[in-house]
């Protein structure tokens, strides 16, 4: 029996719950922008422009906690476009906080960008919804993490004797 693209889809949405808060990030070099939305996809929140480091990244969690407690909701997935290697530090620090990090295809985004209001227009705002709808809809894939990079040559070469 075949795997059907659809039914991996819907087991995509089914992951998402009535308790889940659906973030989509604009990925930029140095400001992220963040949406959010619930399962159905109503605005959650105002947007949030935040910087591409440690603080950043804190202003991002409390932003995400405080629409958690105010809409009662208890779970969140973060998807974002991974754009460039900017998405890499941000992907690792909600990893390794553990939230649910996944991805969007970058042309997706942008065949998808008319369906929230009807327009062409482009905006981070804008973007990071689209992003947010896309991952409600279930066209995001998991993120794969890599190990850390080695600390020296001398542990690479030990890599043959752990196995």
């Amino acid at each position: 029996m075949k795997f059907k693209s659809q039914d991996k889809q819907n087991q995509l949405i089914e992951k998402i719950t009535a308790q889940h808060l659906v973030v989509g990030i604009d990925i930029a070099q140095q400001m992220h922008v963040a949406r959010a939305v619930n399962f159905r996809g109503i605005v959650v929140g105002n947007p949030l422009s935040f910087s591409n480091d440690e603080e950043g990244f804190h202003n991002f969690l409390q932003w995400i906690l405080s629409l958690q407690a105010a809409h009662g909701l208890t779970a969140a997935i973060v998807g974002m476009e991974p754009t460039g290697h900017y998405w890499l530090n941000l992907s690792r620090w909600l990893s390794e906080r553990q939230f649910e990090v996944v991805l969007v295809n970058p042309h997706l985004v942008k065949k998808n960008k008319e369906n929230r209001d009807n327009t062409p227009s482009k905006s981070d705002k804008k973007d990071a919804l689209v992003i947010a709808d896309m991952v409600k809809n279930g066209y995001y894939s998991f993120t794969r993490t890599r190990p850390k990079p080695l600390k020296s040559f001398e542990s690479f070469s030990q890599i043959g004797t752990l196995s």
